[in-house]
């Protein structure tokens, strides 16, 4: 997979990746702040960006010959690579095995379940998400991998990942008018803040990169590990193919300042998004507030927010608590 496949070329549905829109938020950015930009992903045929790198990864796999017909791809997931593996998968004819947790949204179980994937799941503390359940998730993800007729994709280590964002980075280029002082992206594999930061610099040498993470589980930052509620990002140790050297700076975003933030980008920008998405806006707040209103601030909206109505999320009332410490 070169990275070049999304949104132009290829038959059937995946040739639907990419292409997503960058728009302007309007409501949310006070006065003298700069310019804020947001790149759709919901725009996606599944609804999210790892559309991207889902295709990069089985194409990738197919291109040195792990997959064969008939093979069975494996993974570990909070659902939003999950779902977007077993798009790809049903696209392409292969079985999914997921290792999924209850500490996820039932929408993404099902969504995963209705593409044909088999969901397994590993018990969660409470529904918190801590590095000990998503290390018992890859651990179960590595026994069924190793299975004959079985590939494990790998998220973490998979370095296929990061070129499904190279053209993430371009189109944000491209549909800013080259306009880009800084990109505010939060961080779970790591692959998408990379690969989008590789495609800008390749522009612009000087753009600043900024790392979203959960306040409560802020280890790139050198925090300490915690359990949180921002789905997909924030796994409690450090990505396997994190480069630190690519990163210059970080914002760490409470669970309830992003999903509050969340809530108000449905009621006052029209946009409806998960969590990581509003702590994504959070964090380009702040820094369009620091750079002023010469400056434009891209960041990214990550997924569509019906996979998470049955969360606290968009539940009726104020936004849930913070989990405990720890």
């Amino acid at each position: 997979m070169d990275g070049q496949l999304q949104g132009r070329t290829g038959e059937g549905i995946l040739a639907g990746i990419g292409g997503t829109p960058l728009v302007q938020l309007m409501r949310v950015v006070p006065p003298a702040s700069a310019r804020i930009l947001v790149k759709l992903e919901f725009a996606n045929p599944t609804g999210s960006m790892k559309d991207r790198m889902a295709a990069a990864a089985i194409l990738g796999a197919e291109a040195r010959g792990d997959l064969r017909p008939g093979s069975t791809v494996v993974e570990y997931t909070a659902g939003t690579t999950g779902i977007s593996l077993a798009f790809v998968c049903a696209a392409r004819g292969y079985g999914l095995h997921v290792v999924f947790s209850d500490a996820f949204s039932e929408e993404k179980r099902r969504t995963m379940e209705a593409f044909g994937a088999i969901v397994e799941d590993v018990p969660s503390d409470q529904g918190n998400i801590t590095e000990k359940l998503i290390k018992a998730m890859i651990a179960r993800a590595g026994e069924v991998g190793a299975q004959p007729g079985h590939w494990a994709c790998d998220q973490l280590n998979n370095r296929d990942a990061v070129t499904g964002y190279l053209p993430l980075g371009e189109e944000i280029w491209e549909q800013a008018g080259g306009r880009v002082d800084a990109f505010v992206h939060s961080v779970g594999t790591a692959h998408s803040i990379h690969g989008v930061g590789r495609a800008l610099r390749a522009h612009r040498p000087d753009v600043r990169i900024i790392a979203v993470e959960p306040a409560e589980s802020a280890v790139l930052s050198g925090g300490v590990t915690g359990s949180h509620h921002i789905e997909g990002i924030g796994i409690g140790f450090i990505p396997p193919l994190w480069e630190p050297d690519q990163v210059d700076g970080f914002e760490a975003v409470p669970s309830q300042e992003a999903m509050a933030m969340a809530r108000r980008l449905a009621r006052e920008e029209g946009i409806f998004a998960g969590t990581s998405s509003g702590g994504n806006v959070v964090a380009a707040l702040r820094l369009a507030e620091q750079l002023g209103p010469d400056a434009t601030v891209v960041t990214v909206i990550c997924d569509s927010g019906l996979r998470y109505l049955s969360t606290p999320l968009y539940a009726p009332g104020p936004a849930p608590a913070p989990p405990p410490a720890g």
